[in-house]
């Protein structure tokens, strides 16, 4: 059940039977010929569809992550950290004060992992809360997925072009792009960072089968549902 699909009523009468929540955390930013919205789309829509047999109710996608490594392209939009996690513990405060206890963090962005740390503070000044931060992309039965099928997979590259990311008449390039310095140029700042990367794919195909796409989707929805079911039984 997606928030967005829902009334305060609707809302009111899950949390007298449960109180699992889930919040997509997403980005916009460059992804070379893929949407700026890649990571907001992916981070929903595998929150989503590993949430809806579970019957937990998803947050919208918070838009807006910390990249600013990515300034020069235009487009990105990037959060300072302190603002992120500060708009973050406030989404927390809400919905604990309506009950929530369970709160199941579905990030598709690396540059927001700060706000896992912020997470775990914030756990451990709410007694009887938990709060799971789970990057899917890098879960290891998802990864595993993504190796075994080609390595050379990263940013921008095959590993994030679905069906659901692509724009309409953008054509991919058939090439294969090999592996740049990205972490090296980032202290230069966003300037040095767009040389260096070019198009903004890290390395890698650029588009793979759809049957191969497929496939990592499946095992994502199904780890993230695991772990959505599994945090069902703290205490």
């Amino acid at each position: 059940m997606r928030f967005s699909d829902a009334n305060w009523m609707l809302i009111e009468k899950y949390l007298t039977q449960d109180d699992r929540v889930v919040i997509p955390l997403g980005s916009t930013e460059q992804h070379a010929y893929l949407s700026l919205s890649t990571d907001s789309i992916l981070a929903e829509r595998v929150a989503v569809e590993a949430a809806g047999p579970l019957g937990i109710p998803v947050c919208p996608v918070l838009p807006f992550g910390i990249t600013p490594y990515f300034l020069a392209y235009p487009g990105s939009i990037s959060i300072r950290e302190e603002t992120y996690c500060a708009m973050l513990g406030d989404m927390l405060d809400s919905l604990h004060g309506y009950g929530f206890r369970q709160f199941f963090l579905v990030n598709g962005h690396g540059g927001n992992q700060p706000a896992a740390a912020f997470a775990a503070d914030w756990q451990s000044q709410h007694a009887g809360t938990r709060v799971l931060f789970h990057n899917w992309w890098r879960a290891e039965r998802t990864w595993q997925t993504v190796q075994a099928i080609d390595p050379l997979a990263s940013h921008a590259s095959w590993m994030e072009n679905f069906p659901w990311t692509r724009l309409p008449g953008v054509t991919m390039p058939e090439m294969q792009k090999a592996m740049v310095d990205v972490d090296g140029a980032k202290p230069s700042g966003p300037t040095a960072v767009r040389e260096v990367l070019g198009d903004g794919n890290y390395a890698g195909l650029y588009q793979r089968p759809d049957s191969d796409m497929t496939r990592v989707w499946s095992i994502a929805v199904e780890e993230t549902r695991a772990l959505m079911t599994g945090a069902q039984a703290f205490s």
